[in-house]
């Protein structure tokens, strides 16, 4: 499942848009009769893409740094994949990182190019990804960073997750270094919580950080995913 382009990125084409394309790999562990809750599966993922974006091989001269620029100097596409048994071995077994929830086993992986995917995540299937709730997940904490979902686009698990990344993504950048940082030393703490309607106008008029689907898969191009609400941005 695609995610694209954050609302303030999109101004048509350019050298954005011209530049060679990367993608950030996740990859959810869904296991036959035990599958993780799904707003458990949003919030790993979402968590995988900050502790990639803070880790000290994505940094300066690290050995992941080189594909981290390359991938957020173009559009910044992230693709969820579901594995299992074997599948999830063989993943577990290139260069990563795995982010553990309270169900949610999420890898996440530096950035490949478009059409360069490593063969065992190639052939990992990106369908699958529907996962549901067992309870109605509690109310979000008002003083820690909430990803708010928009109630009115109807996403798979997969698909969510991945706009659930791209807007902790959002968030990362938008926050002065002192703030990245004790952010990062408190484990990266997030909820992914559905807006109800009147909250969701609010927020897209509050001018914290906003994603925009590029339109590749499940919803229309434009249509606005994820508000990125995090203390230190109010």
């Amino acid at each position: 499942m695609n995610d694209e382009t954050p609302a303030h990125q999109e101004s048509g084409p350019g050298a954005r848009a011209a530049a060679p394309q990367f993608v950030l790999p996740l990859v959810v562990r869904i296991e036959r009769g035990d599958p993780p809750a799904r707003t458990d599966a949003l919030e790993t993922a979402a968590r995988a893409v900050l502790v990639l974006l803070s880790d000290e091989r994505s940094l300066d001269d690290g050995p992941w740094a080189r594909a981290v620029r390359d991938w957020q100097d173009a559009r910044i596409r992230k693709v969820v994949r579901r594995a299992r048994g074997a599948e999830w071995r063989r993943a577990e077994a290139l260069p990563g990182i795995a982010v553990t929830g309270k169900s949610a086993q999420v890898r996440v992986f530096p950035p490949v190019p478009l059409d360069g995917w490593p063969k065992e995540l190639a052939r990992l299937q990106v369908s699958g990804t529907d996962l549901d709730d067992p309870r109605e997940p509690a109310g979000a904490d008002p003083g820690a960073p909430v990803l708010w979902l928009n109630p009115g686009v109807a996403m798979s698990a997969g698909k969510a997750m991945a706009q659930a990344g791209h807007g902790a993504h959002l968030a990362w950048w938008a926050l002065p270094d002192a703030e990245r940082a004790a952010w990062r030393d408190a484990g990266f703490p997030l909820a992914v919580r559905a807006a109800d309607p009147a909250g969701w106008r609010r927020l897209t008029a509050s001018g914290l950080p906003l994603v925009r689907d590029a339109g590749f898969t499940e919803i229309p191009a434009g249509s606005c995913t994820v508000v990125a609400d995090h203390p230190a941005l109010r």
